[in-house]
């Protein structure tokens, strides 16, 4: 029970240390910026709110500016059920791609991280 609420605790104070220290989204032309609103609304985030490889991809996704839809896998169940279903694991963060042949399923913050910026940091 100790071992939850501390585990309860520091996924809270990550949140607010992130509240806290959140950088500065990206600035586009408005041209550039639905452009990325355009491309992004193919995209669906699947992460625990205080988890903090999440944290670290929502801040990213955050700097770039790209309105990615959240899921929250861990208080809706069927989020988490799409993300079982779909991705064959219940592991977050996870990025829904939806592409013209299909949907793929991207963990890994780190990974999720890179393909964004490669996708969305030079558009201006």
């Amino acid at each position: 029970m100790l071992v939850k609420a501390l585990r309860v605790g520091l996924g809270q104070l990550i949140v607010f240390g992130d509240a806290l220290t959140r950088p500065r989204p990206q600035q586009r032309s408005a041209q550039g910026q639905a452009a990325v609103n355009k491309e992004a609304a193919a995209l669906s985030l699947y992460q625990f709110q205080a988890c903090p490889f999440c944290v670290k991809t929502r801040r990213a996704i955050h700097r770039l500016n790209v309105p990615v839809s959240l899921h929250d896998a861990k208080h809706d169940q069927q989020a988490r059920e799409q993300l079982l279903a779909g991705g064959g694991k219940i592991k977050v963060p996870c990025l829904r791609i939806e592409e013209a042949g299909g949907t793929r399923w991207l963990y890994e913050s780190n990974d999720i991280i890179a393909y964004l910026e490669q996708r969305f940091a030079s558009v201006a």
